[in-house]
């Protein structure tokens, strides 16, 4: 029985404070073991356990050299020996025992010299370093996957700390920026001389960056869009994921990953544009047009459209058949062309199918004025066109219906209503497509 400072008061209460040691120690995880002249003369269930024995006839007995490895017998020997005082501990130290069935097990031991018997002996408290060796085996593997799993991705990845200094970014990150690994880790962000944009291309304040958003609040910020003007002049969209890498502690550092959505933001205006556009003129299409007169009808404010004007070229079936599709599309691009020039640039021109263009007048127009531009419309257009070697002289009839404040029609309808105008403006014989030359306007009724 081990032995330790006696402050009892008498043989019972020695007895009794010697039975509650023992079991403390019988029933301790850690392993205890005792030896006197080098020789075990006792271990705990939990030391038997780690040494891998059957019984304590295994252990006790035995050299205690027999339990330790040879890397770790010297060092074992030097803090023994260091141990002259009763009671006196050695610091913790690592070292590696051999197990009975052949195994060596890391562990760390406290030696107390003590007294065992009225001798003299080392009472070794021994900690079974295997759960946390694994433990920490599996966080280095951890560690690792995440390093090269990181390392491999498309999307960038950095992780800044609280004073906004950047402590790691993925190679993707480093390529996206346009910076070597050198120039960002350690650089405070407000350092990197970085151009960060809003979707409207407007230099962005410092306090809508998402990492410094997660850093000042813990908020989680996803899919946030912004430009970035590179050192090399090029700009690139990302699209940016930011928050805290342990959301229950104040002081995390965050991880931002954002990845370049350039292609496909262009891409997506690029189909936005063909969906809405007239592919062969670049004007608005119908159903772009008719989105625009939608939403000024039944205003209240301001009309933002006050006139609706359908346009149709005299003739141009007979172009297509005596001169060709060629020729034809030709003309309508040129057309297009003009009547852009001849218009305001907040008028909305669109190609609604075939010849047939409507335009949409901004603002308040009134009659003096668009005499003016219909005159000049109608100047424009009637200029010669040269396509292939061609001369051409095209005209067109204009429909005309007025826009008023807090008008109920539906699109369908002022396209209707402007159309009816458009054909009422037809010269006569041109009803049906034949090659007369003059145009006319008149407003619908």
């Amino acid at each position: 029985m081990v032995v330790g400072d006696d402050r009892a008061n008498g043989p019972a209460d020695t007895e009794q404070l010697a039975q509650r040691y023992r079991s403390l120690v019988d029933y301790s995880p850690d392993g205890v073991v005792v030896h006197e002249r080098g020789t075990v003369v006792y271990a705990n269930p939990a030391m038997l356990r780690l040494l891998a024995a059957d019984t304590p006839g295994d252990v006790i007995g035995q050299p205690v050299t027999k339990f330790v490895d040879s890397a770790s017998l010297s060092p074992m020997l030097e803090r023994i020996r260091r141990l002259t005082i009763t009671g006196t501990a050695s610091d913790p130290a690592e070292m590696r025992l051999l197990t009975l069935d052949g195994d060596k097990v890391e562990v760390e031991t406290v030696s107390v010299l003590t007294v065992w018997h009225d001798r003299h002996a080392y009472q070794v408290v021994v900690h079974d370093l295997t759960p946390q060796r694994h433990a920490e085996a599996a966080q280095r593997r951890a560690e690792q996957f995440f390093t090269t799993v990181v390392s491999q991705l498309d999307e960038g990845v950095v992780v800044i700390d609280k004073d906004g200094r950047i402590e790691s970014a993925n190679p993707a990150a480093r390529r996206i920026f346009g910076y070597d690994a050198e120039d960002l880790i350690g650089t405070h962000i407000y350092d990197i001389p970085l151009c960060l944009l809003d979707t409207n291309a407007q230099p962005m304040p410092s306090s809508w960056y998402p990492v410094i958003r997660t850093l000042a609040t813990g908020e989680t910020v996803s899919r946030f869009v912004f430009g970035l003007d590179r050192p090399d002049g090029q700009r690139r969209w990302l699209s940016a994921n930011s928050r805290l890498l342990n959301p229950d502690d104040p002081d995390s550092p965050a991880v931002s990953s954002f990845s370049d959505i350039t292609e496909y933001r262009a891409s997506r205006r690029q189909l936005e544009y063909q969906a809405t556009h007239d592919p062969l003129t670049g004007l608005a299409n119908r159903a772009l047009v008719l989105s625009r007169l939608a939403g000024a009808l039944g205003t209240s404010e301001t009309q933002p459209v006050s006139n609706v004007l359908f346009i149709d070229l005299d003739g141009f079936k007979a172009i297509n058949d005596t001169l060709g599709h060629a020729i034809g599309d030709t003309v309508l691009q040129i057309v297009a062309q003009r009547l852009q020039r001849g218009l305001r640039s907040d008028d909305i021109v669109g190609r609604i199918g075939g010849d047939e263009f409507l335009v949409l007048l901004s603002g308040r127009t009134r009659g003096d004025d668009l005499d003016t531009l219909i005159t000049r419309l109608r100047q424009t257009m009637a200029e010669p066109i040269i396509a292939r070697g061609h001369r051409i002289q095209i005209e067109a009839s204009i429909g005309i219906t007025p826009l008023h404040s807090g008008d109920h029609r539906s699109p369908e309808a002022v396209l209707h209503d402007a159309d009816l105008a458009m054909y009422r403006a037809k010269p006569p014989g041109h009803q049906n497509g034949s090659l007369s030359r003059r145009s006319d306007s008149t407003h619908a009724s």
